[in-house]
């Protein structure tokens, strides 16, 4: 397993905008996933409870619920993938409105364990409505994830946080988030993936607007699409080719449960053919 520091990390991926090459991260929610991802030359890979849940055949949002300790899950995850990802950065999903969080000591554990940075995840931006005015109001809020991606920085971790409008991507580049991802929805597609969404030229509107946003806090900052629509690498071809300043595509459920939901399907359908 190498080591990475921040520094190294954000030059290369500077270096990959300016050339105009993609950067690509991932989900991985099994060692066999991160596996795979490395072999196909991804840039970075994130480690967070969702990932496992999806695997198991439920859907990503069961991580927002109350089924585990999302923040001890991703440090049992780290045995299983930091041993088998040699080549590649590799991210804790942080539930950082958790009011047991001793946040300076845990950002030390994940180091230690290995992980090169940090994301919001399990993050309150998924949630809206009455619901999220009343979380927001008795101080589970998005303030504390923006605190915790702060906190990163501070300890010198790569920070990649989820935004989901223009406020939030100027309060994470504020932080001190190298690279904003701009949050689109629950993936759709595939046995659980999502059936509402947006389309594929809204994005392109609200990755403009949220890059823009973060661009006038610091222009350094990268900017990375997920979710929603964007589901198949021509989906991304498709955002990326259109919106003015966006430099890659992080995909989760995309990455892993679609492509494996389509190959086991299929070559179970192949054995099933075969004739005597």
């Amino acid at each position: 397993m190498t080591r990475f520091d921040r520094e190294t990390l954000v030059r290369r991926f500077r270096g990959m905008a300016d050339r105009g090459e993609p950067i690509i991260g991932g989900g991985a929610g099994t060692g066999l996933s991160a596996k795979c991802e490395e072999s196909g030359g991804i840039d970075l890979i994130v480690l967070y409870n969702s990932g496992r849940y999806r695997m198991a055949g439920r859907g990503s949002l069961a991580g927002l619920l109350a089924y585990g300790n999302a923040n001890e899950i991703v440090v049992e995850m780290a045995s299983e993938v930091l041993p088998v990802v040699h080549r590649t950065p590799v991210l804790a999903g942080v539930n950082g409105t958790d009011p047991f969080l001793l946040t300076g000591p845990f950002l030390a554990r994940l180091r230690e364990l290995g992980f090169a940075g940090v994301q919001n995840f399990p993050t309150v931006g998924l949630i809206d409505g009455t619901f999220r005015e009343n979380l927001e109001e008795t101080g589970m809020s998005y303030r504390l994830e923006v605190d915790l991606v702060a906190a990163a920085r501070e300890a010198d971790l790569l920070t990649t946080p989820y935004v989901f409008s223009a406020e939030d991507a100027r309060a994470m580049t504020a932080a001190g988030a190298d690279i904003v991802v701009c949050h689109l929805g629950l993936t759709t597609g595939g046995s659980i993936g999502a059936e509402t969404a947006k389309d594929l030229d809204d994005c392109v509107a609200l990755i403009d607007e949220w890059s823009a946003a973060a661009a006038d806090v610091r222009e350094d900052v990268l900017v990375l699409c997920h979710g929603g629509p964007i589901a198949t690498p021509a989906d991304a071809a498709y955002v990326l080719g259109r919106t003015k300043r966006c430099h890659g595509f992080y995909g989760a459920s995309s990455m892993e449960r679609l492509p494996v939901e389509q190959a086991l399907t299929e070559r179970t359908r192949e054995f099933k053919n075969l004739k005597r």
